[in-house]
């Protein structure tokens, strides 16, 4: 079964508010087996447009994905998230298929 992804890219207008979002996330996270592949690590952005901060998390099924986001402890953190924070959020299923060499 394909993994599932957050590809998230936001822009952080109160980053000392945002904080509380980020100790809020956790019990969603840890419940649906999250695992934070990138977390606004440096980037470059050589094409199209980005925001400040990039995140990847990577949970263990599609369904996961789309069942942390949807859940109450998620959307409880998110009430922290969204008054100081603008940006994009896809849900999307992995790839597990031959890749071409």
């Amino acid at each position: 079964m394909p993994k599932g992804y957050w590809i998230v890219s936001l822009d952080v207008t109160d980053p000392e508010k945002y904080k509380e979002y980020l100790a809020s996330n956790g019990e969603a996270f840890k419940k649906y087996g999250a695992r934070h592949l990138v977390r606004a690590g440096k980037y470059e952005n050589p094409e199209g447009t980005s925001r400040s901060r990039n995140v990847v998390v990577e949970f263990p099924s599609y369904q996961a994905a789309r069942d942390c986001y949807y859940s109450p402890e998620y959307q409880r953190a998110l009430e922290f998230r969204r008054p100081v924070s603008t940006g994009d959020l896809i849900i999307i299923e992995g790839y597990e298929y031959p890749q071409n060499s």
